[in-house]
């Protein structure tokens, strides 16, 4: 399937293609935020302050997902997309995505005696689609494949944020307030995050975007279905491994497409308009 950006025309005045400042913005995003963990973590180990602790999870946790949403917005050709809907979708929706999961995932565990693999990515997907369905539907922002991918990029990586300051809390709690593991899942989890639900929602919120492009055509959403069906066997698959190379197979191609895809964005808006795209 060729998701290529749709657009009605070029906006007056709209640069047809990222600026430099603004593809590079999540450079400083995430030193400045590498700089200010360091900084929480040693006042932390100087101090004992535990009122520090919050701090440095928060902190931990966000880092590497802002970072990502700020890259991708940089490589988003459309530049229509407010800072203000970003946070919108990366609050709302990993807020709510993480509240109906834990739900559905809770009950159909209750029902079934266990929770497989499988039911977890079909409920923790869909559920993150939630707040770009919604989007799609009540917003003018529907034109443009790749304001869906930046979308559900927000949303995967606000799920991710919360689920990992969800997790570093539990690990906080089981080893009586010891930082050393909490710190390493934040690290792994943050490092992870973008080859994951990043990946996995910005591809199927994308399919959703470029389905409303064509109209809803049989073709267009048949398409939809089996990106989502696509990326709900990728989650499972990564839930389901517990080696290395696993998790490395999964997360390259995971996030290999989503970069395909971004790129491909870009390349689309620029030859419409006669455009070069830079390499950097």
């Amino acid at each position: 399937m060729d998701m290529t950006t749709q657009r009605l025309g070029p906006r007056a005045g709209s640069p047809p293609r990222p600026a430099r400042a603004r593809r590079w913005a999540w450079l400083p995003v995430l030193l400045v935020g590498t700089a200010l963990f360091i900084a929480v973590q040693q006042a932390l180990v100087i101090t004992g302050n535990p009122t520090l602790v919050p701090t440095l999870l928060v902190l931990g946790a966000l880092l590497v997902p802002v970072s990502f949403v700020v890259y991708v917005d940089g490589r988003n050709p459309a530049h229509d997309l407010p800072l203000s809907v970003l946070l919108s979708c990366a609050l709302l929706g990993g807020a709510l995505g993480a509240s109906v999961a834990s739900v559905l995932e809770f009950d159909t565990m209750r029902r079934l005696g266990e929770l497989p693999t499988l039911f977890i990515g079909l409920i923790e997907e869909a559920a993150k689609l939630l707040v770009p369905i919604g989007i799609l539907i009540f917003t003018r922002y529907r034109t443009n494949v790749a304001d869906g991918l930046l979308i559900g990029v927000a949303v995967g990586m606000g799920f991710a944020a919360l689920e990992t300051l969800g997790y570093g809390f539990v690990v906080l709690l089981a080893h009586g307030g010891g930082l050393t593991d909490a710190e390493g899942l934040l690290l792994l989890r943050g490092i992870l995050s973008p080859a994951g639900h990043a990946a996995w929602t910005g591809l199927a919120a994308a399919a959703l975007w470029w389905a409303h492009a064509q109209r809803w055509r049989p073709r267009a959403l048949a398409a939809a279905v089996g990106i989502f069906l696509f990326v709900v066997v990728l989650h499972a698959l990564w839930d389901a491994t517990n080696a290395w190379y696993g998790y490395l197979i999964i997360g390259f191609i995971s996030l290999a497409l989503l970069l395909r895809q971004t790129h491909r964005n870009v390349l689309t808006t620029a030859e419409s308009v006669g455009e070069t795209v830079p390499v950097a």
